[in-house]
């Protein structure tokens, strides 16, 4: 396997993951701003690395593998760690949506490859503005801290509710799509 600059953002985005949790968990006030710049980093690189990937002509099975992977990482463990420094029906709700929704699609995906079907469940422009709502939602949840007055987490909590609905929707999509050829080889 030959180390592409998209695989190699791929996989600093998985190195991110401990040093992130480390971070959080700091004792120091500064804590909530460089959780949110690590997490912030990490998501540009999710971009990049997709962008890289197509414009330098170097996608590659492993890499189309690892960044769906390294994403669910990211994502479910900032959602964990939200989950438990706020413990309530109010985040646990929306984060089980979430991460359900991820196990599921990401399940259904790989089942469709293997029937030669993946096309059937690409990312959707729903898909986005939801990894989009999702990405700002958790920024402003994880930086916690008032923005000229403003609570960045109650603000970042209506964007979790916002992504967790999209979600939902994205997900019938996807199985809308998928619906034919899961009943045909059912």
């Amino acid at each position: 396997m030959k180390l592409t600059l998209p695989t190699i953002l791929t996989l600093f985005r998985i190195l991110l993951i401990p040093v992130f949790v480390i971070v959080f968990y700091l004792p120091f006030a500064w804590v909530n701003t460089a959780a949110a710049i690590i997490y912030a980093v990490a998501s540009i690189t999710d971009w990049f690395d997709g962008y890289l990937a197509r414009a330098l002509n170097q996608e590659s099975s492993f890499g189309a593998f690892l960044d769906p992977v390294a994403d669910k990482l990211m994502v479910v463990v900032a959602i964990v760690i939200l989950v438990e420094t706020n413990p309530s029906l109010l985040i646990t709700l929306p984060s089980l949506i979430i991460i359900s929704r991820e196990i599921t699609v990401s399940a259904l995906r790989e089942w469709m490859a293997e029937l030669g079907s993946r096309a059937a469940v690409q990312v959707s422009f729903v898909g986005k503005a939801k990894t989009t709502a999702q990405l700002f939602s958790l920024i402003l949840m994880i930086y916690h801290e008032p923005f000229f007055g403003i609570s960045m987490y109650q603000a970042g909590l209506v964007l979790f509710y916002v992504a967790a609905i999209l979600t939902v929707y994205s997900m019938w999509v996807y199985l809308k799509a998928a619906w034919p050829i899961i009943l045909e080889n059912g």
